[in-house]
């Protein structure tokens, strides 16, 4: 059982939640989340890189001139790969990068990702997060108060577009709902830092999915 720390905005602890390692699976599946940052960071690979080859380049295909006699080397037709202007050898073509995995599989990484954090202590929980309006400085200060210095992620319990707008301008830092949660976004930030409500939901949605 972990216990965690909920502190309010202020940076002083208010409460604290009990985290049972089983509802997260228990331990870190490591090579499952390997597989899942491989697959996210594939799904972002454009994938549209293209050369062309010696059949696509413009120019005549006889030979340039005889084989022998000229006293220079031999020569084939203009669109070969070793004179400027030619083809490429072997040239590129547009091609798919993307990866799939199942829901559960998925569920399971990002679980992994959550329960290292939580090992390492960079999950931090904040009573709430409320802005009458958008404003970076406010944001930022609750992220100094919470000794918040390096990348964070930031989790929501549903799109708050105050939130969203105080946190884009302070850099390293993103901000997600919970139901958008993913192994590749967690791994990629230090710190992952959920309101309450939002890591209370989470944990009630994976105990019962499991």
């Amino acid at each position: 059982m972990i216990e965690l720390a909920v502190y309010n905005t202020l940076g002083k602890q208010i409460d604290s939640i009990n985290v049972n390692e089983v509802v997260l699976g228990g331990h870190i599946r490591h090579a499952l989340l390997k597989q899942a940052i491989v697959m996210y960071h594939a799904n972002k690979r454009v994938g549209t890189a293209a050369t062309k080859s010696r059949g696509m380049v413009e120019g005549s295909s006889r030979k340039i001139f005889r084989q022998k006699g000229t006293g220079m080397a031999r020569a084939g037709t203009v669109r070969t790969g070793k004179r400027v202007g030619g083809g490429v050898a072997f040239a590129k073509v547009p091609r798919d990068f993307s990866q799939r995995m199942p829901r559960r599989q998925r569920q399971l990484a990002r679980d992994s990702a959550v329960l290292a954090k939580l090992l390492a202590n960079n999950v931090v929980v904040v009573d709430g997060l409320k802005f009458e309006k958008p404003r970076t400085r406010d944001f930022a200060g609750v992220l100094k108060n919470l000794k918040i210095e390096r990348s964070c992620l930031v989790a929501t319990g549903s799109y708050d577009e105050n939130v969203y707008k105080s946190a884009r301008n302070v850099q390293k830092v993103s901000v997600l709902a919970v139901s958008e949660l993913n192994a590749a976004d967690i791994c990629r930030h230090h710190k992952v830092l959920f309101t309450k409500d939002a890591f209370v939901s989470f944990l009630d949605r994976n105990t019962q999915d499991n």
